[in-house]
Protein backbone atom coordinates (compact mmCIF):
# COMPACT_ATOMS: atom_id res chain seq x y z
CA UNK A 1 0.00 0.00 0.00
CA UNK A 2 2.71 2.12 0.93
CA UNK A 3 4.25 1.42 -2.18
CA UNK A 4 1.50 2.28 -4.41
CA UNK A 5 1.21 5.35 -2.33
CA UNK A 6 5.24 6.27 -3.21
CA UNK A 7 4.54 5.51 -6.91
CA UNK A 8 1.53 8.00 -7.04
CA UNK A 9 3.56 11.01 -5.29
CA UNK A 10 6.21 10.00 -8.20
CA UNK A 11 3.64 10.69 -10.51
CA UNK A 12 2.18 13.91 -9.36
CA UNK A 13 5.84 15.30 -8.62
CA UNK A 14 6.65 14.82 -12.40
CA UNK A 15 4.02 16.66 -13.82
CA UNK A 16 4.10 19.63 -11.00
CA UNK A 17 7.97 19.62 -11.22
CA UNK A 18 7.21 19.53 -15.61
CA UNK A 19 4.62 22.17 -15.23
CA UNK A 20 6.80 24.16 -12.73
CA UNK A 21 10.21 24.06 -15.49
CA UNK A 22 7.98 24.90 -18.75
CA UNK A 23 6.11 27.65 -17.61
CA UNK A 24 7.88 29.65 -14.45
CA UNK A 25 11.92 28.85 -14.49
CA UNK A 26 13.37 31.51 -16.59
CA UNK A 27 16.90 30.55 -16.45
CA UNK A 28 18.33 30.61 -19.96
CA UNK A 29 20.66 27.63 -19.27
CA UNK A 30 17.92 25.17 -18.40
CA UNK A 31 16.34 25.13 -21.83
CA UNK A 32 13.17 23.19 -22.05
CA UNK A 33 14.15 19.74 -20.42
CA UNK A 34 11.71 16.93 -20.41
CA UNK A 35 10.71 15.26 -16.73
CA UNK A 36 11.32 11.45 -17.63
CA UNK A 37 10.48 10.03 -14.00
CA UNK A 38 10.87 10.93 -10.29
CA UNK A 39 12.13 8.52 -7.69
CA UNK A 40 11.23 9.84 -4.17
CA UNK A 41 12.58 8.30 -1.25
CA UNK A 42 10.64 5.98 1.43
CA UNK A 43 10.92 9.07 4.12
CA UNK A 44 9.92 11.70 1.76
CA UNK A 45 13.03 13.68 2.60
CA UNK A 46 14.77 13.72 -0.89
CA UNK A 47 13.23 13.49 -4.60
CA UNK A 48 15.59 12.67 -7.48
CA UNK A 49 14.21 14.06 -10.89
CA UNK A 50 15.21 12.77 -13.45
CA UNK A 51 15.30 15.19 -17.01
CA UNK A 52 16.17 14.69 -20.03
CA UNK A 53 18.15 17.40 -21.99
CA UNK A 54 18.66 18.36 -25.90
CA UNK A 55 22.30 18.81 -26.88
CA UNK A 56 25.74 18.24 -26.20
CA UNK A 57 27.37 16.86 -22.77
CA UNK A 58 28.35 20.72 -22.20
CA UNK A 59 24.64 21.69 -23.01
CA UNK A 60 23.64 19.01 -20.77
CA UNK A 61 26.36 20.14 -17.92
CA UNK A 62 25.13 24.06 -18.24
CA UNK A 63 21.79 22.94 -18.21
CA UNK A 64 22.40 21.20 -14.75
CA UNK A 65 23.58 23.46 -13.03
CA UNK A 66 20.44 25.78 -14.23
CA UNK A 67 18.38 23.26 -12.75
CA UNK A 68 20.13 22.71 -9.40
CA UNK A 69 20.56 26.68 -9.48
CA UNK A 70 16.18 26.15 -9.94
CA UNK A 71 15.79 23.71 -7.62
CA UNK A 72 14.69 25.93 -4.29
CA UNK A 73 12.18 27.84 -6.43
CA UNK A 74 10.77 24.62 -7.73
CA UNK A 75 10.74 23.24 -4.03
CA UNK A 76 8.62 26.39 -3.50
CA UNK A 77 6.21 25.95 -6.06
CA UNK A 78 5.60 22.69 -4.76
CA UNK A 79 4.55 23.79 -1.44
CA UNK A 80 1.42 24.54 -2.70
CA UNK A 81 0.51 20.38 -2.74
CA UNK A 82 -0.94 19.31 0.31
CA UNK A 83 1.88 17.46 1.60
CA UNK A 84 3.69 17.81 5.40
CA UNK A 85 6.96 18.24 3.83
CA UNK A 86 7.82 18.98 0.13
CA UNK A 87 11.56 17.13 -0.34
CA UNK A 88 14.40 18.06 -1.24
CA UNK A 89 14.71 17.78 -5.05
CA UNK A 90 17.94 16.81 -6.67
CA UNK A 91 17.94 17.00 -10.45
CA UNK A 92 19.81 14.49 -12.71
CA UNK A 93 20.64 13.96 -16.38
CA UNK A 94 18.40 10.47 -17.75
CA UNK A 95 20.75 8.63 -19.62
CA UNK A 96 18.48 5.61 -20.47
CA UNK A 97 18.02 6.46 -23.97
CA UNK A 98 22.02 6.40 -24.26
CA UNK A 99 22.10 3.41 -22.53
CA UNK A 100 19.45 1.66 -24.87
CA UNK A 101 20.93 2.67 -27.88
CA UNK A 102 24.54 1.28 -26.96
CA UNK A 103 22.47 -1.86 -26.12
CA UNK A 104 21.23 -1.89 -29.64
CA UNK A 105 23.75 -0.73 -31.74
CA UNK A 106 25.82 -3.95 -29.27
CA UNK A 107 23.34 -6.50 -30.62
CA UNK A 108 23.52 -5.63 -34.04
CA UNK A 109 27.36 -5.74 -33.85
CA UNK A 110 26.56 -9.32 -32.28
CA UNK A 111 24.19 -10.40 -35.11
CA UNK A 112 26.11 -8.99 -37.94
CA UNK A 113 28.54 -11.33 -36.73
CA UNK A 114 26.80 -14.42 -36.40
CA UNK A 115 25.98 -14.14 -40.22
CA UNK A 116 29.48 -13.74 -41.27
CA UNK A 117 30.24 -18.04 -39.56
CA UNK A 118 32.94 -16.55 -37.53
CA UNK A 119 33.11 -17.70 -33.80
CA UNK A 120 32.17 -14.76 -31.68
Amino acid sequence: MANRRVERLNEQLRREISDILRRDVRDPRVGVPTVTRVEVTPDLWMARVFVRVVGSGLDRQEALVGLDAAAPFVRRELGGLRMRRVPEIRFEVDETLEHASRIEELLRDVMSGEGDGEDV
